[in-house]
């Protein structure tokens, strides 16, 4: 959430970046509410003064043994006129946050001005891509043979863009989140946390999923809780409400959790296979930094993701989002595309942001200066790091074998039991 006084005096900038967003918005609410909401306030301090300078009549005349009936008739009156206007100003509150909550992040002067995904801008490249003697086969095709994905078995448990693994694919899928957590952990010096999956309305506002993407998010009935759609939710929310001190920051957390979306808006984009589920696994990536650091710490944290498709040794490039496919809240984001040879193209795998003070203004996370002042709020960063069920497409497809087989890639034999290639049954 935007600060309502920076909107205030930079109207032309904020209109300049929402234009850049590609979001069509009508500042003149804000302007008018907040300009009531301030008249109001105004009055209630002069109401305020006139009351404890009454009282202090009320005193005086008491002392001379005066009649004070109507002065406190007066005081009375005043303390009515003051709640009321309380009462007034709590409302408008109310108003301001419920447009505030629907307006996107700043984004940062490096973040490229561009209409869609068309305009985003490619800032490096990692490995070459495979030359395969033989046309290689989409995963989904991979997942049948072998009998490690079971599409059929997940509709009729659920519904469509449910997916059951079997076998070989639950294990390399359970070897990919155990080696993500443990680079994260061991190597990147993040601390594990095991959130809950469910989290309330105030935690999925502070990151900014509500109130605008209600319609992607799983509610659950007859309580105040929603499966999450990622787990920078429960880690991001963590510190929600606290002051914390600067000496204790950066803070890194990094979790696995399963994430869940209805792809609300998604219908006919990537139907078969995996690559779009209603339920999917990730590991995250969040942390709470300090303004000045931020930028260098959302450095930091691509690295990090783009290290664990270099120790799969998995083909990526990294882009920097343009303004108008930045994510809501996101002030700047790297996006990391992994090489599928069966899309001959690069599809995302991880997107990195810094959200900046955004996500802090909503939850209200502060910090205590070292050097004194007033708490100031944190920057929140968060990445994928990254999307497991994505890694297992690109594993699958990357390592396959013109019998059909799959190489299991060197780093996961480990956590595979040395298991060293899955075949066909």
């Amino acid at each position: 959430m935007l600060d309502v006084k920076y909107v205030r005096e930079n109207m032309d900038q904020v209109r300049a970046f929402l234009e850049a967003r590609n979001y069509s918005f009508d500042l003149s609410s804000i302007l008018s509410l907040d300009g009531k909401r301030r008249e109001l306030i105004s009055k209630v301090e002069q109401l305020k003064a006139e009351r404890n300078a009454g009282s202090k009549e009320v005193g005086a005349a008491k002392a001379k043994g005066e009649d004070v009936s109507a002065l406190m008739e007066r005081m009375r009156s005043i303390g009515e006129e003051i709640k009321s206007l309380d009462q007034e100003v709590t409302q408008i509150d109310s108003d301001l946050e419920g447009i505030m909550l629907q307006i996107p992040n700043k984004p940062h002067s490096s973040v490229p001005v561009g209409a869609d995904e068309e305009e985003n801008v490619e800032v490096r490249r990692w490995g070459t891509p495979k030359a395969f003697d033989f046309d290689p086969l989409p995963h989904w095709d991979l997942g049948e043979n072998l009998g490690i994905l079971d599409f059929k078995r997940g509709v009729s448990l659920a519904q469509s863009r449910f997916t059951v693994m079997v076998g070989a694919g639950a294990r390399l899928e359970r070897a990919l989140l155990n080696f993500m957590l443990d680079l994260h952990v061991d190597r990147h010096g993040y601390k594990e946390i095991n959130p809950p999956f469910m989290v309330n309305s105030a935690a999925m506002s502070g990151t900014g999923q509500l109130p605008k993407f209600a319609d992607d998010l799983y509610r659950v009935a007859d309580d105040d809780l929603w499966l999450i759609p990622t787990a920078e939710v429960p880690l991001t929310n963590l510190h929600g409400g606290e002051i914390l001190e600067e000496s204790d920051l950066p803070l890194y957390y990094t979790a696995y959790t399963p994430c869940f979306r209805k792809e609300a808006g998604s219908h006919g984009r990537d139907v078969r296979g995996i690559m779009r589920q209603h339920q999917f696994e990730k590991v995250e990536m969040v942390k709470l930094s300090t303004p000045d650091g931020s930028y260098d710490e959302l450095e930091k944290l691509t690295a990090n993701a783009e290290e664990v498709l270099q120790l799969l040794k998995l083909p990526y490039r990294v882009i920097t989002l343009c303004t108008g496919d930045m994510g809501f809240g996101s002030s700047k984001t790297y996006d990391i595309e992994v090489w599928l040879p069966s899309q001959d193209r690069y599809r995302e795998i991880s997107s990195c942001s810094n959200c900046e003070d955004f996500q802090a203004r909503r939850m209200n996370t502060r910090y205590r200066p070292s050097d004194g002042g007033k708490p100031r709020f944190v920057h929140t960063l968060n990445g994928s790091g990254i999307a497991i069920g994505r890694a297992l497409i690109a594993v699958m497809e990357n390592y396959q074998r013109s019998d059909g087989s799959i190489e299991v890639p060197e780093v996961l034999i480990p956590y595979m039991g040395g298991i060293k290639e899955i075949s066909p049954l």
